[in-house]
Order: structure tokens, then C-alpha cells, then sequence
């Protein structure tokens, strides 16, 4: 009976070690990336126009964007490094940038998706011209790749993508010295036809 009664107090304390060892060790990736999925979809399959796809987003990239949201000082419009957005800013600064970084390597190693996205087909055909002399260094495989610089810009939903080119053209947040280089040249209609074409690849 003594050995028993033993046995369960350390099966009991074993129980508790455990419990008390995962409230320590914090929230998993997965769970902290499915407090995304409200805008940004299920597994980072955003169904939402105003919101990009996180799934396979490179992790530097996933990195960078949330130290960027946390980077806006209160009242500006836009600093170095710094992202505008409307909500992502409080949402950034709820986390650490270890957990930053595990939600990183969770949406990477998802594979990239690419949203139904209505579109122009005559302003995508146009789009993937301009796209061809100008964009493809940076957006490489027609916005497909998970790059470092530039991010998933295929089968990103479009009024999303014009959304954030309006801030970029309006200097509301700052545009890369390479991608000014090539946005100078165009018009806004030819702006929006390399966004159609983006949308187009699905």
C-alpha cells in the first residue's frame, strides 16, 4: 500500500513537471501563427483582400515586416525600416522577436499560395511586359519566389497589392532605392497593370 501511494504522489508530481514545463516553454509556433489566420486565413491562405498570404513567405522576409510594424514610432507617418499599417502595429508589439522568428519558420516551411484572384486579362498581358523589363530582377519566377528583398507578390490578392503601392507612391512607407528606380518610369495605369498581372499568376 506504501509503495503504491508512493507511486502515484510521483506519477502526480511527474504529471505537474510536465505542465508546469510547457506554461514555461510559452505557445507553440503553430498556435501563435493560427492568431494570424482571422485576417490572414487558415495556414497563411489569406481569403480577405486587404490581407496578404503568409503561407511560404520567406522567413527573413516575415522577419522584417513585423520588426517594421514594431519599428513605427507613435504619430509618424513613417520612419527607416519602419511599415504603416492600421492594426498590424499593436498586433507586432505583442510579441517577442523569438516568437517573431518561430512564426517565421512556421509559415515558411508551408508551400506558397497562390489566391483565385480576379483580375483584368488585357491589363495582366500588358503587366507581364512591363514586368519583364523591369520587375523580374527582384520578383524572380513572375512573383512566385520566396526572395529575401521583395517577397510573394504572385497570386496576392490585387486590391491588397494596391493598397500597398499607394503608400509606396504616396511616401506614406518607404520604397526601396531599387524598386523607386523602376516605379519612376511607369504610369499608374502601368502601375496597375503589372498589379494585374501579380494577380494572374495562380
Amino acid at each position: 500500500m506504501g509503495c503504491n501511494r508512493k507511486a502515484l504522489v510521483a506519477l502526480i508530481g511527474s504529471v505537474f513537471m510536465v505542465g508546469t514545463t510547457q506554461v514555461l516553454a510559452g505557445p507553440s509556433a503553430s498556435a501563435m501563427a493560427n492568431t494570424c489566420a482571422g485576417c490572414h486565413g487558415t495556414n497563411g491562405q489569406s481569403v480577405g483582400p486587404a490581407s496578404p498570404n503568409l503561407a511560404g513567405m520567406s522567413e527573413s522576409y516575415f522577419i522584417d515586416s513585423m520588426k517594421g510594424f514594431k519599428a513605427l514610432p507613435k504619430g509618424k507617418n513613417h520612419a527607416e525600416d519602419a511599415r504603416p499599417a492600421t492594426i498590424m502595429q499593436r498586433i507586432a508589439k505583442g510579441y517577442t522577436d523569438e516568437q517573431i522568428e518561430q512564426m517565421a519558420a512556421h509559415f515558411a516551411k508551408l508551400p506558397v499560395y497562390k489566391a483565385k484572384v480576379p483580375h483584368d486579362a488585357a491589363k495582366a498581358k500588358s503587366g507581364a511586359a512591363i514586368y519583364d523589363k523591369g520587375c523580374a530582377k527582384c520578383h524572380d519566377e513572375n512573383g512566385a519566389l520566396p526572395d529575401d528583398d521583395a517577397g510573394i507578390l504572385a497570386g496576392q490578392w490585387l486590391p491588397w497589392m494596391q493598397y500597398s503601392m499607394a503608400d509606396f507612391t504616396s511616401g506614406h512607407r518607404e520604397m526601396p532605392k531599387k524598386m523607386k528606380k523602376q516605379v519612376k518610369k511607369l504610369s499608374d495605369d502601368e502601375i496597375d497593370a503589372v498589379l494585374h498581372f501579380f494577380a494572374s499568376q495562380q
